[in-house]
């Protein structure tokens, strides 16, 4: 069995009086695709966030093992911290793709690897091989209304894998998408990830994306309600 990437214990989190997390043990096992499911205020999103440190636990732990490095307490580090780790560490894939529309594709993928400290013309070569790869070859130069909603995903996948990150986090990737496209963006989304060897968690209300993962988690009222392995 692989060993994890991530681990979560005792997570709480509550906005007033509304608990939107309620005692969260989650382990993630580096190489593994992990679907987290669950109605609208079920807890799902803030699982995510607080396990990639965009926001912290009321209570509760989460430990991240990098490759080749020693563990962090996500939930521990400051805010500066935090923000080194996802941009070092983390990718992200959002619904809306969260893409910058005044940068050309190569840019918003390069972006990623130059705030690391990476040279402009290293980043953007770089950038160019992952666009090529997730079939966006002769598109970098087109800005991101210039593209289709799919092709706009496949370019925020290709900026969440450009710094090599471990692990990438993707909400709803799919979810502006009609079925056809939304099975391509996860084609490439795979590949990209777990494909490689790295570790893959999705938050989705679609259980056909939920269905390609390796292992599916059901979140109701803030805990886990149950888990799911694809045969």
């Amino acid at each position: 069995m692989n060993a994890s990437v991530l681990e979560a214990r005792h997570l709480t989190k509550s906005y007033g009086t509304t608990h939107a997390l309620a005692g969260v043990d989650l382990t993630i096992l580096r190489g593994e695709s992990v679907a987290i499911m669950g109605a609208s205020g079920s807890g799902k999103t803030t699982l995510l966030h607080v396990l990639a440190g965009i926001i912290t636990p009321d209570s509760g732990t989460v430990s991240f093992q990098p490759s080749g490095g020693s563990p962090v307490d996500v939930a521990g580090l400051g805010e500066s911290a935090r923000s080194r780790l996802r941009r070092e560490r983390f990718g992200f894939v959002f619904q809306q793709g969260l893409l910058i529309p005044e940068l050309t594709a190569v840019e918003n993928v390069a972006l990623a690897s130059m705030i690391t400290g990476v040279k402009r013309a290293d980043a953007v070569a770089h950038a160019a091989s992952w666009l090529a790869a997730l079939g966006l070859s002769g598109m970098e130069d087109r800005r991101i209304g210039e593209l289709s909603g799919g092709q706009a995903q496949r370019v925020a996948i290709a900026r969440a894998q450009a710094t090599g990150a471990d692990l990438v986090f993707a909400d709803e990737p799919t979810g502006a998408l009609d079925s056809q496209t939304s099975h391509e963006v996860m084609d490439a989304l795979l590949w990209s990830t777990t494909g490689q060897g790295r570790t893959l968690l999705v938050v989705t209300h679609d259980s056909e994306v939920a269905a390609r993962c390796s292992r599916t988690v059901a979140v109701r009222d803030g805990r886990i309600a149950g888990t799911e392995v694809a045969a």
